[in-house]
């Protein structure tokens, strides 16, 4: 299967959604990825509302009062602080039915600067009750996991990669929402990774221990929230990897769950440290920047472990 980018398999996933649902509805905000899709018969319940994203959840919110099931399209960065009092108070508050769908997600925008990054979603999102919070990590997990909310009785925020990323090679566990996906074997350390760069970091990581005779078992947590700790926390350190802000994400999540056992492993981060990210640039090139490299998370595992690289 060739790489696509998360957003796309969502954008050429909503007609059939919207074919198969008569309660479904897709509200856009002016961001242009469905320039040029062909709803069919459904293009009635494609709404564009502009550059709105404050009134993009009201209206959403009051679709869902009224019966529907909306598919709110929008920058990651707009619906996680612009737009987070009517998340909140309007959608998580009544615990509503409205899937978030959140492109340019992390550094993905950085070409536009840190005004468009989206470094705090993970922590804000997972904050709210009853709020899921998916991050898939290649196309085909995020057409599985949006088709699986649909058993999801209240509102789910998404993260979708703006960039093609490598589909997962065959024969691994089925993708289950709330369920970490185990990518590798291992009994040393865990590589606990959330979205692409961060998956593909975990992988590298994976490689570089080996060679110094360390197995590591990678899990792709692509549901942070609600979290798998029984798969995370099995008793060996470890090392999460995000691309979110070392405060309040993935790593926290993992932390604070940690805390609450009496004996918990111990858990180090791998994340982009917690200061803006200064200049504009490719994803790629912002995500190395920030520290999120196999060499990095392979350190940090090895520091875990208490031992040297050989």
């Amino acid at each position: 299967m060739s790489a696509r980018a998360c957003r796309d398999a969502y954008r050429d996933l909503v007609p059939e959604l919207l074919a198969a649902d008569a309660r479904a509805v897709c509200l856009d905000s002016d961001t242009g990825l469905f320039a040029g899709i062909d709803f069919g018969g459904t293009a009635a319940r494609y709404v564009n509302l502009g550059i709105a994203e404050q009134n993009l959840m009201g209206v959403a919110a009051g679709l869902a009062q009224s019966g529907f099931v909306p598919y709110v399209n929008t920058m990651a960065a707009f619906a996680a602080t612009r737009a987070l009092e009517a998340v909140k108070i309007d959608i998580a508050l009544c615990g509503l039915p409205v899937r978030i769908m959140a492109t340019h997600d992390g550094l993905a925008a950085g070409h536009l600067g840190p005004t468009h990054h989206s470094l705090e979603d993970l922590a804000v999102m997972r904050l709210l009750p009853g709020m899921t919070v998916l991050v898939p990590h290649a196309a085909s997990a995020a057409e599985e996991l949006i088709r699986q909310c649909a058993d999801v009785p209240g509102p789910v925020y998404m993260r979708l990669g703006r960039k093609a990323a490598p589909e997962p090679p065959p024969g691994l566990e089925p993708l289950r929402l709330g369920r970490a996906q185990p990518l590798r074997d291992g009994g040393d350390v865990t590589i606990a990774a959330t979205g692409p760069y961060p998956v593909l970091a975990a992988l590298g990581a994976a490689d570089l221990l080996a060679a110094d005779g360390v197995q590591a078992r990678v899990l792709n947590v692509h549901t942070v929230r609600p979290l798998d700790v029984q798969a995370i926390l099995n008793g060996s350190p470890v090392v999460t990897v995000e691309e979110h802000w070392a405060s309040g994400g993935l790593g926290s999540a993992v932390a604070e769950a940690a805390a609450e056992l009496p004996d918990g492993p111990r858990v180090l981060r791998v994340a982009v440290p917690d200061a803006f990210v200064p200049g504009a640039g490719d994803q790629a090139y912002l995500v190395a920047r920030a520290g999120i490299t196999p060499e990095a998370v392979a350190d940090r595992a090895r520091r875990a472990l208490g031992i040297s690289a050989t």
